[in-house]
């Protein structure tokens, strides 16, 4: 058996064709233009690739793009300060901190210093308890991707035994609320589980987001399981020079699994169309659309 393969950069082009389409009627009827700021800290080399690329998504479906740069000293007074600035400007529907932040910031304080309602990382407490709540709200990003590339596969999933390794407040844990509200029995384990392979062994879906190279082994992978693979790993290959790789082994997994996305071009596509996404409901809220 060789598995489906989940293509979350095809997924992700038709969600933002959707929200493309939806900007385009909001300027054109109301006047309403959904706007997005990301802020970045210091010179991360990662950090400024990915908010190059959530200002070029948020322009390719016609939404507006503010990156604020700061330096790497920057105090988190200054940081809270630009947020609080953020928050006040109608302009500004979505506000996203890019994160690691340096360690003179206490990342939990910028986090809560976000209004709410502007938060489309989905991280703010009131979101998080609202989440937990089952009531509207905004989403982490990466795990409402992959509900939408699980559902994709298994549209019903009441009573399905999921699996979700990793325990993180930004994937793991929310991971695991949405799979229960949608009637999943669900299981949180990590790396420090012990029997690690059979509560694997015993997922219909599997969700690996502990953040270790290819730590889900392909024998670990019921046959026929639903496999998400939230993990970004650099590994060297064989051939020489850096690669990506997720958290499970690829080769081996597909041969057992039913459907599984890789990496990349699995998740990652889905958590910025999911940002994007986020950014549309948001504006939606403040403009008294939901």
């Amino acid at each position: 058996m060789t598995a489906r393969i989940i293509d979350g950069r095809t997924m992700a082009a038709l969600v933002r064709e959707g929200l493309k389409s939806h900007a385009a009627d909001m300027k054109k009827w109301w006047n309403i233009e959904p706007g997005l700021a990301v802020v970045l800290v210091g010179d991360n080399p990662a950090s400024q690739v990915y908010v190059r690329n959530k200002a070029r998504a948020c322009e390719d479906v016609g939404f507006r793009s503010y990156v604020q740069t700061l330096p790497e000293n920057t105090t988190q007074e200054e940081l809270i300060e630009l947020i609080n600035e953020l928050n006040g400007n109608p302009q500004v529907n979505g506000i996203l901190v890019q994160l690691p932040l340096p360690p003179q910031i206490n990342t939990n304080a910028i986090i809560n210093a976000i209004d709410p309602i502007k938060d489309v990382d989905g991280f703010h407490p009131v979101n998080a308890g609202r989440l937990m709540a089952g009531m509207m709200c905004l989403q982490p990003c990466t795990p409402q991707g992959c509900m939408m590339m699980i559902r994709e596969v298994t549209p019903d999933l009441r009573g399905k035994k999921a699996v979700v390794v990793g325990r993180s407040n930004i994937v793991g844990k929310p991971m695991a609320i949405m799979l229960l509200q949608a009637d999943c029995t669900v299981t949180i384990a990590h790396s420090r589980t012990h029997n690690l392979a059979e509560e694997c062994l015993s997922a219909d879906i599997l969700v690996a987001a502990v953040g270790r190279p290819e730590i889900i082994r392909g024998e670990w992978i019921k046959p026929g399981a639903v496999v998400i693979d939230v993990g970004i790993n650099r590994g060297i290959p064989d051939t020489g020079g850096p690669r990506l790789i997720g958290d499970v082994e690829f080769k081996e997994a597909v041969k057992r699994a039913g459907a599984i996305s890789p990496v990349p071009g699995g998740v990652g596509p889905m958590t910025i169309a999911c940002l994007l996404q986020n950014t549309m409901q948001a504006t939606m809220m403040q403009t008294g659309w939901a």
